[in-house]
Order: structure tokens, then C-alpha cells, then sequence
């Protein structure tokens, strides 16, 4: 289903007369409007187009931008904040993890959601009173809309914790204060309940691409336990069987598939594939862009490189060093930081550079660019030349959402393109069983997922190539041949190859925290990286980073006869 922005024309009576006094303002619509099938059916798309968190407004493209590249990524191990010292300072506040409750990218991603929440409950609220839809249509149409809040639910559930669940039995238009609900009580549940609910009855198939199916809202479903399998870093069994009961029906449907090349996952070429369960759709076209990945636009190559602008979100030398390999051709878990991978760092862009020459997990350079490997279909990366300020935030670019030559320009815009966001993937299923599996005791079968996805990086065919078509570096991919005996250790594989195949997706820093490593892990990447990036020299992450604080803005509006329903989260 392609995004569509939603705007409801109001036909006003062209007589004169005294009728002009009960015209409605313009820019605002009737609430009886979407009480028709073709009005509920583009409430409902209305709902969609939130998914890749532009159209709130007043919200800047990347506060509430779906990849979560600020969120989930500048602020773990995998990546800078790019650019240069002046430029966004407000992020660079956020990757020091010096959060202030009024810093504007977390009120934007607030307000982003829940205008997402907002959405979905007016669909559900006004769908009993629609005439002219059928009953399978409405069933159909509650359940899109119920997998819809369930997601923005859920991802201001990993942003801050303390949230409040909204409804639609809450939700009234008619009344700021019904929204003004305490976040003292665990919306896990009633999220849980949205996703189910989609599970039992949404379709095993969709006719329009981008509308969730059964499958997809199972592994949310799956997500959610995930999300909770891990409270203060211990397993919890019974969260973990109720992920794997849930995720292991997304297998056995049949559905999806790996492909053959990790690349096929972030080209729009190939888009909406075998592997993906639900992905966010973008599109352009020449005359209009707003339907593209917006929210990604800061991320391209500054000055001279693909886009033009802007030089963010570049890859951490931890994460670059991280796909090192061992004789054997696995990570190499616990010395991949000691010495790093050789890079350009203070060299012109004109001196000579020989790249890395040992061995290299080959999904590095279809996940970060780096000088003297081809970038797609752009050329070799040239280094420096397409780093805004080396010195700064180092010599790595981010690639997974950059788009081929032939994908950009359609539109004004060279960084706006129809490369969808894949939120939900076939890997992801695949490992998050992986992890089920090792705190149920079944070793053997976590390591027969990890090889599925090892096997694909293996994969010769998906290799980066030169001109010459030989691989662009020493790529050495092997699997886990010896069996797995050690729990601890297969936890350990099992979260590492999490990383290396959704580095620079958004992920990581959420994962960091709902295994309840995160203070252990990002305290050790800082003791390396501030004598690498001088500006993370003092930053430290505490207990309370583990959530994001309540916008000041969001508990400011909560207040309810004198006193505010929503309470900061511990910390703050």
C-alpha cells in the first residue's frame, strides 16, 4: 500500500446569504466525515502514514523517524552522531547520554507515536458507527488498526518504560483530558492484546504491500515477549516459550524465506521481498517526495558524495572493528576490539591508502562504507572526500539506507527515495528463536539458526565486488561447525550475530537494554572510543539511560486539577 497523506475537502455551499454563518473553518473536518466507508477506510491510511514517523506536526523528519538511526543507534556502540561539533549539537547531548527532559528529538518522537495512538483509536472508535462496509471488512479494518497502536505503543514502550495505553473506550476528540492517563501501570499486556487480537484475525496474505498479515503481527506478538524475556538480565522462561510459540508459527507458515544476498534487504530494487514480514512503505515520484524516507535524509554523504548533504550518522570504529574474523571465519567475540581495523583517519583524500587487508565478516561493507571499497553503484568510496569532518566523527559512512544511482533523483530531492524501511524481517524471527532456544536449553537447535543466517553472509554470490568482480576485501565467513555445550557461550554468539546482521538499523541500543547489558557494554565502548572521538571524553551511561525521560512538554500538558498524571521516570 503506497503512503498516502490523508486530506479531507470540505464542499462549502456557494450561495449567499445568511448560510455563510454555518460553514465549518476551513482546515478543520467534521467528525462525521469518516463515517463513511471511504472516509474510515482513509482514517485508516491516515493511521499507516505515521509509520515512518513524518506528518506530525511541528516534528522535525528525524525526531520521529522510524529507523530510529538517533534513538536506537548514535546512542549504542554502532554509531556517531556525524557531521561536525556545531551541527545538531542536541544529538551529541543524546550520544553523551546527557538527556534533558526538554530535549526536542525525544518530545518529537512523543508526540510523533503518540499522534500514531491518536489515529488508530479514532478508526476504532467511529468504526461501529460506519454504514456501508460489511462485517469481514470492518473485522478487518479493527484489526489493522489495532496492529497499528499496538506497534506505536510499543516502540514508546522501549523508548521510556513508564508509558500510558491509550484506547479507544479513553479516547474522546471532544476531550483533552481523556488522554491525560497516570503511566503508572505495565502496558506489556494491553499490547500484547493488540497484537493478538491482529494475529486471530488479520489475513495470512495481503493484496496491497505494506498492510500487516497474521504472520507479521505473530511476530510482533513474539517481539513483545522478547522485549520482556530478559527483566534485570535473567531469563524469563515463561516470556521466552510464549516468544518461540509465537515466532516459530511465523516459520512454519511457509511464507518467507532468506535471500540469497543481505543486500536485497536495504536496495529498493528490492523491496518488499521474500524476507520481509512487515516493512514501512515509501515512495516518490517526480513531482512529489514527501513520501519517501525523509526521516533518513541527514544520513547521506557530505559534501561530494551520493545526496550531497549532510554527513550524519556515521559507523563507530567498535562496529567497523566488531567484523573481524578468526582463521575459522567466526566473530571473533571477545578480541574484535583490541586492535582496530586499518582505516584513512588523517590522511588527504589524495594520499595514498591500501584497505584493510585481514579477514573481514563480508556484511561490513554492505552495512558501513569505507575508503577504497566500491558504495554501491557510486564508485569506490574515496574517504575523507565524502566525510564532512574526519576529525570529528571519523572516517565511516553509513550504507544500509542509501539508495543506487538508478533509485536516486526521482523526485527534487536526491535523498528522498522509495527504499522502504524494513521493520520487521525473516533474520529477525530466525534469531530472536536463536535466543529462545538457548535459555530453553536446546543449544544445538540455536546454533542451527545462527548458521541459517551465517550461511546466507557466506554466500560468495552477496559478496561487494570490485570492477574486476572479485570480492572488494578479504571476506572469510564460516559457520559454528563444533556443537554448542556452553549456554553462557551460545548467549554470547547468539547476541553478537545480532549485532553484525542489523548493525546500523536502529536495534542496537534497545537490544542492549532488554538483555540488561547495556551499562556493562556502552561504559566499555566509551573507555576505547572517547580516546578516538575527544568529545565523548566524560560521557557515561547510567541505570536510568535506560529509558529516555518524559518530555517536560508531555508531563507539562498531563496536568489534571493542579497535578500532572504522567511521573518522570526514575533519574530524571
Amino acid at each position: 500500500m503506497k503512503k498516502i497523506f490523508i486530506l479531507i475537502t470540505l464542499f462549502l455551499a456557494s450561495s449567499c446569504g445568511d448560510g455563510f454563518l454555518e460553514k465549518k473553518p476551513l482546515g478543520q473536518y467534521s467528525p462525521e466525515i469518516i463515517k463513511t466507508a471511504s472516509g474510515i477506510e482513509g482514517a485508516l491510511t491516515g493511521t499507516y502514514a505515521l509509520l515512518d514517523g513524518i506528518g506530525t506536526s511541528g516534528v522535525t523528519t528525524w525526531h520521529g523517524a522510524v529507523s530510529n538511526w538517533i534513538f536506537g543507534s548514535v546512542v549504542s556502540d554502532d554509531a556517531y552522531k556525524g557531521s561536525d561539533a556545531g551541527d545538531q549539537p542536541e544529538q551529541t547531548f543524546m550520544e553523551r547520554y546527557v538527556w534533558l527532559t526538554t530535549n526536542t528529538h525525544i518530545y518529537g518522537k512523543w508526540r510523533t507515536l503518540y499522534d500514531g495512538v491518536a489515529r488508530a483509536n479514532d478508526v476504532l472508535k467511529t468504526l461501529p458507527e460506519v454504514a456501508g462496509l460489511d462485517d469481514v471488512r470492518k473485522l478487518q479494518i479493527q484489526a489493522e488498526a489495532r496492529f497499528l497502536r499496538g506497534h506505536y505503543h510499543f516502540e514508546a514502550k522501549k523508548m521510556w518504560g513508564n508509558i500510558s495505553y491509550i484506547d479507544e473506550q479513553l479516547w474522546d476528540t471532544s476531550d483533552p483530558g481523556s488522554v491525560q492517563v497516570p503511566n503508572t501501570e505495565d502496558a506489556w499486556p494491553k499490547i500484547e492484546a493488540d497484537f493478538q487480537f491482529a494475529a486471530d484475525n488479520l489475513p495470512a496474505t495481503q493484496t496491497q504491500p505494506g498492510r500487516p498479515t497474521k504472520w507479521a503481527a505473530l511476530a510482533y506478538l513474539g517481539k513483545c515477549h522478547m522485549f520482556q524475556g530478559f527483566p534485570k538480565g535473567q531469563p524469563n522462561v515463561a516470556h521466552l516459550t510464549a516468544a518461540k510459540a509465537a515466532l516459530i508459527q511465523v516459520v512454519n507458515s511457509g511464507k518467507y524465506r532468506l535471500m540469497d544476498n543481505f543486500h536485497d534487504n536495504f536496495a529498493a530494487e528490492t523491496r518488499n521481498n521474500a524476507e520481509s514480514v512487515f516493512e514501512v512503505q515509501y515512495s516518490v515520484t517526480a513531482a512529489d517526495g514527501s513520501g519517501g524516507n525523509q526521516g533518513d535524509e541527514l544520513t547521506y554523504m557530505y559534501p561530494n558524495g551520493p545526496g550531497g548533504c549532510c554527513g550524519f550518522y556515521q559507523a563507530s570504529q567498535n562496529l567497523v572493528n566488531a567484523y573481524k574474523t578468526d582463521a575459522k571465519g567466526l566473530p571473533m567475540i571477545r578480541t574484535f576490539n583490541d586492535e582496530d581495523v586499518k582505516n584513512d583517519e588523517g590522511l588527504l583524500s589524495s594520499a595514498p591508502f591500501e584497505p584493510y587487508t585481514g579477514r573481514l565478516d563480508a556484511r561490513l561493507d554492505w552495512t558501513v562504507g569505507r575508503r577504497g571499497i566500491p558504495f554501491i553503484d557510486w564508485g569506490v568510496h574515496p574517504g575523507r572526500f565524502w566525510i564532512r569532518d574526519q576529525s570529528y566523527a571519523g572516517p565511516y559512512s553509513s550504507k544500509k539506507q542509501i539508495v543506487s544511482k538508478a533509485e536516486s533523483g526521482k523526485t527534487g530531492s536526491p535523498r528522498l527515495s522509495s527504499n522502504n524501511y524494513r521493520l520487521m524481517r525473516y533474520d529477525h524471527v530466525i534469531l530472536w528463536l536463536a535466543e529462545c532456544e538457548v535459555e530453553l536449553g536446546n543449544l544445538e537447535k540455536a546454533r542451527e539458526y545462527v548458521n541459517m543466517i551465517r550461511k546466507r553472509a557466506a554466500n560468495p554470490g552477496g559478496f561487494v565486488k570490485t570492477e574486476a568482480g572479485k570480492p572488494a576485501a578479504n571476506y572469510v565467513v564460516g559457520l559454528y561447525n563444533d556443537p554448542w555445550t556452553n549456554v553462557a557461550a551460545a548467549r554470547e554468539a547468539v547476541r553478537f550475530e545480532n549485532r553484525l546482521e542489523f548493525a546500523m538499523e536502529g536495534h542496537r541500543f534497545f537490544d542492549l537494554v532488554r538483555w540488561g547489558i547495556a551499562v556493562n557494554v556502552l561504559n566499555k565502548y566509551l573507555e576505547k572510543e572517547k580516546t578516538l572521538r575527544t568529545y565523548l571524553s566524560g560521557a557515561k551511561f547510567e541505570e536510568k539511560h535506560q529509558y529516555y525521560p518524559i518530555p517536560q512538554q508531555a508531563i507539562v500538558y498531563s496536568t489534571k486539577n493542579g497535578e500532572a498524571t504522567l511521573q518522570q521516570n526514575p533519574g530524571y
